[in-house]
């Protein structure tokens, strides 16, 4: 072979295939990735940005739907934390049902992931019929059924009556009404406990064999080995949980409309009243960005302590 024929590529350069030139030529403008991103763009710039904007705006007015928007400043943030009496009320409501909802959602999510986790026949069937409540957990229908459930003579106080109890009035009774949409709350367990379920398949076996060698008992394994592997996914499932279960509405208004006594009023339904019942949108929107801020104050916590508690393998079994 003559050495003269063969010329080395610069460092750094890359080499083209002539029969692929064109190809690679149609990709080098990025107007064909615009134009297949634009449906989602479109989506994202009308639907969600604009509207957004647009609630910030009128956050600092003083706007009815009815009349045209009257800039207020910071009026309506200063009526929120001085002299509104509801917002404090809903916002215990809120943190206290998110606080109980979240980690028994988590917990009840993790336990059935780890029953799915095993070479069973059948399981595929069964992994979907426990999946199957998220995927319409909420419905209107699903929340008329539960109220129906819980109601004075509905399924839960008919089977106690079997065995001579006389249940109490669940969704009418300030001290069992935020309960009952809790439990609701945790029975749509079911992408948390996908999520679960996919960590759990990624976790080597090796790790409990030599555990099990070590002798390490099934709950020394669960506790330096499933949770510490399990933590990212932990944590992801805890921010997903906690800003839907902030955003929290249709349960509260199907099942209770926010009573009795004002027991379930949630954050949301004060904020849907305040735009769509007396038609404060100015109002309102000064109470969603609130919302906003609070859900981002939360997820803000959860990062930064995450140092503390979330075990990553890539950083070396570093937190």
């Amino acid at each position: 072979m003559n050495n003269a024929a063969v010329k080395q590529a610069p460092a750094g350069s890359v080499k083209t295939v002539p029969g692929n030139k064109k190809r690679i030529k149609r990709w080098e403008s990025p107007v064909t990735g615009y134009l297949f991103l634009s449906p989602w763009l479109i989506g994202f710039f009308l639907l969600t940005l604009g509207p957004m904007i647009v609630s910030l705006y009128y956050s600092f007015t003083d706007y009815s739907l009815l009349e045209a928007p009257d800039w207020v400043g910071l009026a309506n943030y200063t009526r929120i934390f001085t002299k509104d009496d509801v917002f404090p009320a809903s916002l215990k409501i809120t943190i206290t049902f998110v606080l109980l909802t979240v980690p028994l959602r988590l917990m009840f999510a993790l336990a059935i992931a780890m029953l799915l986790n095993r070479k069973i026949k059948g399981i595929s069937f069964y992994r979907t019929m426990v999946y199957f409540p998220s995927l319409i957990g909420t419905s209107i229908a699903v929340s008329i059924l539960w109220k129906n459930i819980f109601s004075r003579n509905g399924f839960i106080n008919d089977f106690l009556s079997l065995f001579g109890i006389k249940g109490p009035a669940w969704i009418a009774d300030p001290k069992y009404a935020l309960g009952t949409l809790i439990l609701l709350m945790v029975w749509q367990f079911g992408s948390s406990m996908i999520i679960f379920l996919a960590g759990l398949k990624q976790i080597p076996g090796d790790l409990y064999e030599a555990s099990a060698v070590d002798g390490a008992s099934k709950f020394r394994q669960f506790i330096s080995i499933t949770l510490p592997m399990l933590s990212p996914i932990i944590m992801f499932n805890a921010i997903q949980s906690m800003i839907n279960t902030f955003q929290m509405f249709t349960q509260s208004f199907v099942i209770t409309g926010g009573g009795p006594v004002k027991s379930t009023f949630v954050y949301v339904m004060y904020l849907y009243e305040e735009a769509f019942t007396d038609f404060n949108m100015g109002y309102a929107s000064a109470l969603a960005w609130l919302l906003l801020l609070l859900i981002g104050l939360f997820t803000a916590v959860l990062f930064g302590t995450s140092k503390y508690w979330v075990f990553y393998e890539s950083q070396g079994g570093k937190k």
